[in-house]
């Protein structure tokens, strides 16, 4: 088995850990499995979940493409990657909760290899995960970057603070001058070597579980009404405008000819836009202002007695 098929393997398996995870969580709804090929090569399968009793809506992708010829995105990045033939795999997902209390989040592990000539001229792996809260806890967050720290530690003492800045730098909404939401972990063209690099991938890959669902449980049941769920709406637009504006991701996907449906998934079920929308001063929602600026939750994220969150 080559490289390449390990890296494939480990993200299908990780496809289906995902989503029995995901569908244990939600407790009603089962997703539905669409299996896709591209024209250029390779496809993929994309799995929705609607309208369950937790998530709104929930996309876990896996693809697997390849090609001869980069979209202009990637080709104007790299330029010594011209006339090389080239291959990306990687799992995707998006989570929309259908509670305004319960954060929206994202993952993405990949690798990408080029080949000219029979011989590989480039080879990385990239990927990470982040947290959108519509009404953060503290808690939640903290227990978040815990996670992260604790995945990170095997690999550098600096590896989550590089990693953790790069996310912020990235899930940044120039546009509005806000982080998309409290950050995580986001990290692109890592080539230290296949064996420690693929062994981050899966740290990253296998932690997203242990980050999130103790987030989903402690969320999922508090009660909420119509100002909660017109906040989660409008909140979601500035996602849906990160994802069209800046995700380079997306844009490779599809100038690379992929599959539109697969690629925007990741887009919420619903929302909204308010012109001049403004928070009332002094209300929950006015809050979330403090929690999207680049911040080291670590240290400055004070709890109460009553709060614990899970050890590193």
């Amino acid at each position: 088995m080559t490289d390449f098929e390990l890296v494939r393997d480990y993200l299908t398996g990780l496809q289906d850990r995902i989503c029995t995870a995901i569908e244990h969580a939600d407790g009603a709804a089962h997703f539905i499995e669409d299996n896709w090929a591209r024209d250029e090569g390779g496809g993929g399968r994309t799995r929705i979940l609607r309208d369950g009793a937790v998530f709104e809506q929930a996309g876990v992708g896996f693809s697997d493409v390849s090609g001869t010829t980069l979209p202009p995105s990637a080709s104007a990045a790299r330029p010594e990657l011209a006339g090389a033939s080239w291959r990306a795999v990687g799992m995707s997902l998006v989570l929309h909760p259908l509670n305004p209390y319960v954060p929206t989040t994202h993952c993405n592990v990949r690798h990408f290899r080029a080949v000219r000539d029979g011989e590989t001229v480039a080879s990385w792996f990239g990927g990470g995960f982040d947290l959108t809260p519509f009404y953060p806890f503290d808690v939640d967050v903290l227990q978040w970057h815990r996670t992260a720290r604790g995945l990170c530690k095997p690999f550098g003492a600096d590896r989550y603070d590089a990693h953790k800045r790069w996310c912020d730098e990235y899930f940044f909404l120039k546009h509005r001058n806000e982080t998309r939401g409290v950050g995580g972990l986001f990290f692109d063209d890592l080539q230290t070597g296949f064996d420690n690099d693929f062994a981050y991938l899966r740290a990253v890959g296998d932690g997203f579980l242990d980050a999130y669902l103790p987030i989903v449980e402690r969320r999922k049941d508090i009660s909420y009404g119509e100002r909660e769920r017109e906040f989660q709406l409008y909140r979601r637009g500035r996602y849906v405008e990160f994802n069209l504006v800046w995700d380079r991701g997306t844009l490779f996907g599809l100038q690379s000819g992929g599959r539109s449906e697969s690629i925007l998934m990741s887009l919420p079920p619903r929302v909204r836009w308010e012109y001049g929308f403004a928070p009332e001063p002094g209300s929950a929602e006015a809050r979330l202002a403090g929690y999207l600026v680049p911040r080291d939750w670590l240290s400055e994220i004070p709890l109460s007695p009553d709060e614990s969150p899970e050890p590193d």
